[in-house]
């Protein structure tokens, strides 16, 4: 049972909700347009507010679905933490996709409401925050990931938990190294550019 609620949460994970959505609105495929990254954010830029939110929406469902239903078999803790960052690496490194995915954050944010929704709802907060004060979406996806084991460790701090949200924190910023050099150099795009 832990093996296949493991490998659900990958195959789950690995369905590129931006490539789902460009499809049924008749939109580019996301991996060649604009930052050619499959996520909320291109779509935004690509096809606009709808296309955005329910890229958003998908991605951030497909992250929380596994650990829910992983929780509701009865699943031990560790089972639970191993299936969301299933899901995380099936986002990052889709099978369906030739292993070619998104960066993650609207997956890690359904990841970590499935967890523990108050840690989840404050890190949604916190995204927003940050990204409306700043209008930055990869600097309120690194902040946003860099506080969430912090989140976990003051509301529920379960040891597996704790460690896969480090992971994911990791991988996230790996993920987001380009946006990171932008950020050092002051060229990192802003929302409505």
């Amino acid at each position: 049972m832990s093996a296949l609620l493991i490998a659900t949460g990958y195959l789950i994970g690995s369905i590129a909700a931006a490539i789902v959505v460009g499809h049924w609105l008749h939109l580019p495929d996301p991996r060649s347009k604009g930052s050619k990254n499959p996520g909320a954010t291109n779509m935004l830029r690509i096809g606009g507010k709808v296309a955005g939110a329910l890229t958003l929406l998908g991605d951030m469902l497909k992250g929380v679905l596994p650990v829910l239903l992983a929780q509701g078999l009865g699943a031990s803790t560790t089972v639970v933490a191993t299936t969301g960052l299933a899901t995380f690496l099936g986002h990052l490194y889709p099978v369906f996709f030739r292993f070619r995915g998104g960066k993650g954050v609207a997956t890690s944010l359904g990841v970590t409401l499935g967890f523990h929704w108050p840690v989840g709802l404050a890190a949604m907060g916190t995204w927003l925050l940050v990204a409306l004060v700043f209008r930055i979406s990869s600097l309120a996806a690194l902040v946003t990931a860099l506080l969430i084991p912090f989140y976990f460790w003051w509301r529920y701090p379960e040891p597996a938990i704790l460690l896969v949200s480090a992971v994911i924190t990791v991988l996230l910023y790996w993920r987001h190294r380009g946006n990171i050099r932008n950020l050092i150099d002051g060229t990192e795009a802003r929302f409505g550019a």
